[in-house]
């Protein structure tokens, strides 16, 4: 079987690619490889992801204090310029029947920084004012005054002892995304327009031919028939499955990389009397010594249709690179160009493996009592205990050893035969931004040609939207219509 370009696996990296690919390249032809039996059911499923569009309206993380009390807006910065990106590719989707269900993926919901203390309040205060004379974060509102934290926020409000200072960083356009809502209509059209599907296969190896095409060993998981296909080009998104992949492909570019596994869960609850008293993402600082992705969040989630309140993540750890994965796969992704970059890491992480073995030494008891620094009054019976995705954050060499990512990266083979996507947050959220520069260095021949179609889907394509704050109002406007998030949100 020879095809134009196979993606292997269906979550939102594929999704998103085979979807641009489509639009513009109507005639070739695509093949989309999934080893589970249905689209975006690892990281990109809604319990699986934390689903909040991330544009660093809220995530802390983002914004580190720095030694002299500044604070450093350059992630922040980058990661919303991101966002939009993906926010412009999903409203013209929207708008040309790539997207039939924009309500089925993406609601409007406030993104909300929280925190206590009166030192943490004053840091709450200079960010606000650090971010809010970027066009990007304009409308970034802050707050102090407990009656009006009281009437945003009711749930977290009740039976707190507002003794304790709190803030909050208010910024009332964001939104809440089903990714793997967004990746099922994205797929369903690239299908609808010849793209084949295999479900229930697996990639177990794939090599370089003469002619620079990939020969992809694939296995049918039911019945175990084998089957070669021969493509042009091939793109990874495997999520956790994209390191093994890429170094059977053995490209140098892999070299040196390894994979470092992180497991998550979540408290959960749809008691309408709770999810109707707490309308926002609302994210706090993270426990110290936790990486960065732990950050606390206390949720609004809105999945086929209803609403749920989630609170974590709590980490947990499992050798496996997938949730539905093998007890082998971290192991067996040790190799000799990587065991450095991976001994290195595993000899300066210590605080991270000790914050591991407290979380994974969390009683159901103990978890509902770090809710209750965001909700006070949260009542153990509501909330049951929400297995989330696994994380490979990735390991780069650095030196004699290697250092642990929080991020993702994006490699591709010196001759742009073949790409891969390693990492996680902000991950989905930049899935637009992430898969035009896999179509800029795989396509550099025909990039080019394909910049005015990609400016129509992309207004701003090649702009910084911080520089420009007129094209940033024209494209957010025209989103906010596109995407129906343009009615008011009462706070």
């Amino acid at each position: 079987m020879k095809t134009d370009v196979v993606l292997v696996g269906a979550g939102i990296m594929s999704a998103t690619l085979g979807a641009l690919i489509r639009l513009l390249e109507p005639d070739w032809s695509i093949t989309m490889i999934e080893r589970l039996d249905g689209a975006a059911a690892e990281s990109s499923d809604p319990w699986n992801n934390a689903g909040t569009g991330h544009s660093a309206l809220c995530e802390l993380n983002y914004t580190p204090e720095l030694s002299d009390g500044s604070i450093d807006t350059t992630k922040a910065i980058n990661v919303n310029e991101q966002f939009q990106v993906s926010r412009q590719f999903w409203a013209y989707a929207a708008e040309n029947g790539v997207l039939p269900d924009v309500r089925g993926f993406l609601n409007p919901i406030p993104h909300v920084s929280f925190v206590h203390g009166a030192g943490n309040v004053d840091y709450l205060r200079r960010r606000r004012e650090a971010l809010v004379g970027n066009p990007l974060f304009a409308s970034m509102e802050f707050i102090d005054d407990k009656d009006e934290f009281a009437r945003r926020l009711p749930f977290m409000a009740a039976k707190r002892d507002f003794s304790d200072p709190v803030g909050l960083n208010w910024s009332q356009h964001g939104t809440d995304v089903d990714f793997g809502a967004l990746s099922r209509q994205l797929i369903g059209y690239t299908a609808q327009r010849g793209m084949d599907t295999l479900f229930g296969h697996e990639v177990r190896n794939l090599h370089k031919e003469s002619d620079g095409s990939w020969t992809v060993k694939v296995t049918n998981r039911r019945t175990g028939l084998k089957r070669k296909i021969n493509a042009k080009f091939v793109f990874v998104g495997a999520g956790g499955g994209a390191l093994p992949l890429l170094q059977k492909a053995g490209i140098p570019e892999a070299n040196g990389f390894g994979g470092f596994p992180v497991g998550g869960a979540f408290l959960r609850t749809n008691n309408q009397a709770l999810t109707a008293g707490h309308q926002a993402k609302v994210y706090g600082l993270p426990p110290l010594g936790a990486p960065p992705m732990s950050v606390p969040h206390l949720d609004t989630r809105v999945i086929n249709s209803k609403s749920w309140l989630l609170f974590g993540p709590f980490a947990g750890w499992t050798p496996k690179f997938l949730k539905q994965g093998k007890f082998t796969d971290l192991p067996l992704s040790v190799k000799p160009n990587n065991l450095m970059s991976m001994l290195g890491v595993g000899l300066t992480e210590v605080g991270l493996v000790n914050y591991l073995v407290g979380q994974l030494l969390l009683s159901e008891a103990a978890r509902v009592e770090t809710l209750r620094e965001f909700a006070p009054s949260a009542v153990d019976s509501d909330w049951e205990l929400d297995i989330a995705g696994q994380r490979v954050q990735v390991i780069r060499r650095k030196g004699a050893g290697g250092v642990l990512e929080f991020g993702t990266t994006v490699l591709t083979a010196a001759d742009g035969s073949i790409a891969g996507l390693l990492g996680a947050s902000p991950g989905a959220s930049t899935a637009v931004p992430a898969m035009l520069d896999v179509l800029e260095r795989c396509f550099a021949d025909r990039y080019q040609g394909w910049v005015p179609k990609l400016k129509e889907m992309v207004p701003s394509l090649g702009a910084k939207l911080s520089d420009e704050p007129g094209l940033f109002e024209e494209v957010w406007a025209w989103g906010s219509k596109a995407l129906l998030l343009d009615a008011p949100v009462t706070a």
